[in-house]
């Protein structure tokens, strides 16, 4: 067994990099349709996907539609800046074509059974592997869209999610709080999917197990994650090359 700290930039390296392997490795990236909706997470799978698909080009920078920065930041130049910024929409592969300037609401009709939208988190219930997203839209906004199509065609639902938005608290119950006529701030709708976390990406990528054990840190370690890995020698060795590729990662920036 070995330990590794992991900050958040590098988990969603980590996990871009397993959510492609499978992908690949199933053979679904050429078959299906795969709809990553625009997020931070997200942005690193984008990424890995297009790059398994022959395009070399993909800004991940601005690929978002909300996120959560610090307290002083939205006043700032950078923050007008970012206001400014046009969207140029979410990645649609369609058996391995990049179908540009479309989102998820353009082509979430077509959509057939079997094929899949990855959708990021903001809260994850670890131990349940349950996740939920923070919603600001008045009609629900992309989740709202996935999961009609998600219920209604089968189409499959992936959650990549750092393990740095982990809480303790029931999720419903959340909702419920949230959700309330006299309550202020987004709303929170718990999400039923297929929960993917750094965790699993190690297991993914290597065959060997992992489990968290700490977190935290300073000097550009906040949010970072200890984690415990074992299995075989061969898968060891494996995890430990995948993660000396990761490891250094710079923070997402604006």
């Amino acid at each position: 067994m070995f330990q590794i700290n992991l900050t958040p930039s590098s988990g969603k390296k980590l996990i871009a990099l397993a959510v492609s392997h499978y992908l690949a490795a199933n053979k679904l990236l050429k078959s299906k349709t795969i709809v990553v909706i625009a997020g931070t997470t997200n942005g690193y799978i984008a990424e890995e996907l297009l790059k398994a698909c022959g395009y070399s080009t993909f800004e991940k920078k601005y690929f978002f539609r909300g996120i959560t920065l610090p307290p002083n930041f939205s006043q700032s130049k950078e923050g007008r800046l970012l206001e400014e910024k046009n969207f140029a929409g979410d990645v649609i592969l369609r058996k391995g074509k990049w179908e540009k300037n479309k989102t998820i609401f353009d082509i979430i009709d077509t959509l057939k059974e079997g094929d899949i939208i990855l959708k990021g988190a903001n809260a994850l219930d670890l131990s349940k592997k349950r996740a939920a997203v923070l919603i600001g839209h008045p009609e629900g906004g992309t989740i709202a869209s996935a999961i009609k199509a998600v219920i209604g065609k089968r189409v499959r639902l992936i959650i990549p999610i750092g393990l740095e938005k982990r809480i303790y608290d029931d999720l419903d119950s959340i909702a419920n709080m949230l959700n309330s006529p006299n309550a202020q701030g987004p709303r929170f709708f718990p999400v039923c999917g297929e929960v993917f976390t750094e965790l699993d990406a190690i297991k993914t990528l290597s065959g060997a197990n992992a489990k968290l054990i700490a977190g935290g840190g300073v000097c550009g370690a906040e949010g970072s994650v200890w984690l415990a890995i074992w299995g075989t020698k061969a898968q060891e060795k494996k995890a430990k090359k995948i993660i000396d590729k990761i490891i250094n990662e710079p923070p997402f920036n604006l």
